[in-house]
């Protein structure tokens, strides 16, 4: 009995520590539950580096082309296709740089190639948006199967009505013209598609509460829905100017005539019969990049929410 008293008066502070301060032995509950949520974020860590060292090295990869360009442009022709590569020119070539303007009417090429992208993406958005709203906010008879069989023209490739294009702007006399560009590439059913989508997002509440308004469908396209759809908008604009920037076929089966040339059309200059100058094609395709670059730099924040959200919250 006497042991046993000694043993509760030695054990009665470590008792007291635990009933006033919550700590537990070692084998407790929320020592444990602690165990499990640092395993866990040291598992959510490790997952982090991984995937951002892949985003990493797909990034490189993707960069991979556009530094070679970019190496090539600084250098001499028949440096170019060396092996192995030389990333790092021995030599800078800056007269690359300013040697094109005066080989080829490079401003020209460009000022036609920034009115035809400028002129589609224009007519593009605006088409594009209109039908989209009708696709999506306006109910009529056959409404859903119209848009399906529209959609379904992106299934049709280019090569299949190709030549009978060309036969029709040949009859209306608009080839060798910017016309026939303009015409064919204003409308696009990869445009209404995403427009719709974007469209489906906003509530149909707010184009009812507009009717009652007294609003017509024109007006709530332009004061309703339009203002909404930024970020859908500035995709669309960003996908349908570099598309019609990078064109080369649409141009080089409807434009024979030189001063009408676009930028891709005019890097066909340094292309002989027998050989290729390469440094200042690949001079000629910095330049041409550097528009895309500044547009997408203007649009960027509008873009990466267009691709990243589906329309309005809550």
């Amino acid at each position: 009995m006497t042991n046993m008293a000694e043993k509760l008066k030695a054990e009665a502070p470590l008792l007291g520590t635990e009933l006033t301060t919550g700590r537990r032995g070692p084998g407790s509950p929320q020592k444990s539950g602690r165990l499990r949520h640092k395993t866990r974020e040291q598992k959510s860590r490790t997952i982090n580096i991984v995937v951002y060292g892949v985003l990493v090295v797909l990034v490189f990869a993707l960069l991979v082309p556009f530094f070679w360009m970019i190496s090539s442009s600084l250098k001499e022709n028949n440096q170019v296709l060396t092996v192995p590569i030389q990333w790092i020119p021995q030599e800078f070539v800056w007269s690359n740089y300013t040697e094109i303007w005066t080989r080829i009417p490079m401003m020209g090429y460009l000022q036609n190639s920034l009115y035809l992208a400028v002129i589609i993406t224009c007519l593009q958005v605006l088409t594009g948006s209109l039908a989209a709203y009708g696709f999506s906010k306006v109910r009529f008879p056959g409404r859903d199967v119209l848009f399906l069989a529209y959609i379904g023209t992106i299934a049709v490739p280019w090569q299949a009505y190709m030549v009978p294009q060309y036969i029709m702007m040949q009859q209306l006399g608009l080839t060798n013209s910017f016309t026939s560009l303009i015409l064919l590439q204003a409308f696009g059913a990869f445009g209404v598609f995403l427009m719709r989508q974007y469209y489906m997002t906003i509530p149909d509440e707010l184009c009812e509460a507009a009717r009652i308004d007294g609003l017509s469908e024109y007006g709530i396209w332009a004061r309703v829905i339009l203002p909404l759809s930024k970020p859908a908008l500035a995709s669309l604009a960003l996908l349908t100017f570099v598309n019609t920037w990078n064109d080369y076929m649409g141009p080089f089966i409807y434009l024979t005539s030189n001063r009408l040339w676009t930028v891709q059309l005019g890097l066909r200059s340094f292309v002989g019969q027998f050989d290729a100058e390469y440094a200042m094609i690949m001079t000629g395709s910095v330049i041409s990049v550097v528009p895309i670059l500044i547009i997408f730099l203007i649009g960027q924040r509008y873009f990466i929410q267009g691709i990243a959200t589906s329309g309005m919250k809550g």
